[in-house]
């Protein structure tokens, strides 16, 4: 069922509902797929590539985050120098393909306009099916950039197009949201750990 699918009445009981079902769809996300995903930002990374990330409302704020913590964090006592671009950020080209053209291809638009081969996409979308997504997913896959994307609910469209889904398995917008919040930081402190000299990493605060 759906959470909540009942009224609280008071915000302790919901907040403690709410942690339990976080730890719950936090622990549903296939590890597996996290080293793949690990791997793909590895090898772009040490290529020179450049990964695009993207995503509506929330997952805006998320793939905008991502630009900071796989930027400025990973390449912080390593070898790699990332490249990061957020196709969410950029207000003027998304009102003006919004505007002009459609807003389903905001983010495809800007992607065939700069992505090369070596490149790669992060998509992160909830219900993986909002069509702007689908649309820049396929033009990427179609076009040879290996696909991340970040989903929830039944994973969508999205899910399907990806080289790895990483799929968080709950109903609540929130909590799909704060594990992919999660998930964008695992991956810029996993990469970044295991290209540190390990005598650093007790003296580092990630």
């Amino acid at each position: 069922m759906a959470f909540p699918e009942q009224k609280f009445e008071h915000i302790s009981t919901y907040a403690s509902t709410y942690f339990g079902k976080l730890r719950d769809a936090a622990t549903s996300v296939d590890g597996e797929k996290m080293m793949q995903a690990a791997n793909i930002l590895t090898r772009v990374y040490r290529q020179g590539g450049i990964i695009y990330s993207c995503g509506n409302g929330g997952s805006a704020a998320i793939a905008n985050h991502l630009v900071c913590d796989h930027c400025k964090l990973v390449q912080t006592d390593t070898d790699l120098h990332p490249r990061i671009v957020s196709l969410s950020t950029t207000v003027e080209m998304i009102t003006a393909i919004g505007n002009d053209i459609s807003f389903d291809d905001i983010f495809v638009y800007q992607l065939r306009s700069l992505a090369r081969p070596g490149d790669a996409l992060i998509t992160i979308s909830s219900s993986g099916d909002s069509e702007n997504i689908v649309r820049v997913a396929k033009w990427a896959k179609d076009h040879g950039l290996p696909v991340i994307a970040m989903t929830g609910f039944s994973g969508g469209r999205s899910a399907k197009i990806a080289d790895v889904n990483l799929h968080v398995d709950a109903d609540n917008y929130g909590i799909i949201e704060d594990v992919h919040q999660s998930l964008m930081h695992i991956l810029a402190q996993y990469i970044r750990q295991a290209h540190m000299d390990e005598a650093l990493i007790k003296e580092r605060k990630f």
